[in-house]
């Protein structure tokens, strides 16, 4: 029982501690927030502030992903070749690396995978 006291009243007082370390630290940030807030001059702007995103660059990396994710899946297979049936386990791995492609002919031809146009 005294045990459980004890526990229960180091519990209230480290929460009571992280609180007043909150309140603190948030009274700092009010006292900051103006100086988060970004200037405004009133120029409009010559330019635009966002740079140039390649979609070719983004589909070869999610491309990535997607093969990187596979060998995720392909290589446990390795590991369960002695214990599994031969048949399934064949059967298992041709049809995920059919699977995988089938998917690099689709983006080959989709023109995915070439760098220059």
């Amino acid at each position: 029982m005294m045990k459980t006291m004890l526990i229960a009243t180091l519990t209230l007082m480290a929460s009571t501690l992280m609180m007043l370390l909150h309140l603190i630290i948030n009274k700092k940030m009010f006292m900051e927030r103006n100086k988060m807030n970004p200037f405004d001059c009133g120029f409009d702007m010559h330019s635009s502030s966002r740079l140039p995103f390649s979609t070719q660059f983004f589909l070869i990396g999610i491309l990535f992903l997607i093969f990187d994710v596979e060998m995720v899946i392909i290589l446990p297979m390795i590991i369960t070749l002695k214990t599994s049936n031969l048949m399934y386990w064949v059967l298992a791995s041709m049809t995920i690396t059919v699977i995988l492609i089938i998917g690099l002919i689709y983006e080959w031809k989709n023109s995915v995978i070439e760098w220059m146009n």
